[in-house]
């Protein structure tokens, strides 16, 4: 009688079914998060394809060809010519002006160009009008107002997007509702508050954190982060929470390295708005050594009533350049933030 064979059991090894468990969610997660960073590249694909998109022309050749289309494409061509012109004549007069002299400033007719140009100036108002003071302390206030927007903007922006709080609709309610009131209208409020903190009872007159705390929440900027966390998605963060990542670390690590066109957006909005201030810094900071640019230029025009016009031009065109130097170095950047948040009309 043949005796049956059987193979020998093997014995399970504890834990074995939560090992296979886990490395089936790593598994996923990796693929799930390849598939983001694929999602990343479509959207810089889009993006960049927009931009190629909108290079080209609302008329056609072949419609150029036609007289009366002809004749409108120039007439809109020639209007936009002008209304460049005449935006750019302010910044002209001021880059001339500050090479004048006092009394060539204010003749009659006034000159096109300088008759004698005087380069001096620009050194002089440096230093006469401490400059190099004034510039480094909007730095200081610029940087700190980024700081600040993007840790509260972008937290603010990932929890009504992400985490989904109770009454998020009415809280997307008020935010548009802030933005139907002007800026005005806060600054009593904000000048009460910021006087006598709530609470702890801390003024923060003359002091940069006065600056700072108004603009440290946005509602604009924290509208346009949450519409683009909209777009990621969702798989990525639930592939990290079965990882075992914390909602924090899932902001960290995978939302803002998605987000970066964005941030960058949201970055130069914020220095550029942080530089052109002048209303609530003159309000809040009336020690010279604090203030910014704008404010310092203000006083300086009251003080020194024998200081030369030109110098007070050299000072304007020096505040200006930071601002056209960012947009003319990062203008794809914000283009390119534009398209992906859908700032465009």
């Amino acid at each position: 009688m043949a005796t049956e064979y059987h193979e020998p059991l093997l014995e399970q090894e504890p834990g074995s079914d939560q090992r296979r468990q886990r490395d089936s969610a790593d598994g996923l997660a990796r693929s799930l998060l390849r598939r983001g960073w694929r999602w990343h590249r479509s959207a810089t694909a889009t993006s960049r394809s927009s931009e190629v998109s909108s290079e080209r022309t609302l008329l056609s050749p072949l419609m150029l060809r036609r007289p009366l289309v002809r004749f409108c494409y120039w007439a809109v061509f020639l209007l936009l010519l002008v209304g460049t012109l005449t935006t750019l004549g302010p910044l002209y007069w001021m880059v001339s002006g500050a090479l004048k002299s006092n009394v060539e400033i204010f003749q009659r007719p006034p000159t096109f160009w300088p008759a004698h140009p005087q380069w001096s100036n620009y050194s002089n108002a440096w230093q006469i009008l401490q400059l190099p003071l004034y510039l480094g302390n909007s730095l200081i206030l610029a940087a700190g107002a980024v700081l600040l927007q993007l840790l509260v903007s972008a937290t603010a922006a990932y929890a009504l997007s992400k985490l989904r709080p109770w009454g998020r609709s009415a809280i997307l309610f008020a935010f548009f509702a802030t933005l139907m009131v002007p800026p005005v209208v806060y600054l009593i409020p904000q000048f009460v508050n910021i006087s006598d903190l709530p609470l702890i009872h801390v003024s923060l007159i003359n002091n940069w954190a006065g600056v700072w705390l108004p603009e440290a929440a946005n509602a604009f900027n924290i509208l346009i982060l949450k519409s683009f966390f909209d777009t990621i998605p969702g798989e990525l963060t639930d592939a990290a929470r079965l990882d075992g990542a914390s909602s924090w670390q899932v902001f960290i690590r995978i939302v803002l390295p998605l987000s970066r066109p964005a941030l960058a957006v949201i970055t130069i909005f914020t220095v550029i708005a942080s530089w052109k201030d002048f209303l609530w810094p003159l309000l809040v900071l009336s020690n010279s050594n604090l203030q910014p640019l704008m404010v310092a230029l203000y006083h300086e025009s009251g003080l020194n009533a024998n200081l030369p016009f030109s110098y007070l031009m050299a000072g304007l065109v020096f505040a200006s350049l930071p601002p056209i130097l960012l947009f003319l170095l990062f203008q794809r950047q914000i283009i390119r933030g534009v398209n992906l948040t859908g700032l465009k009309g």
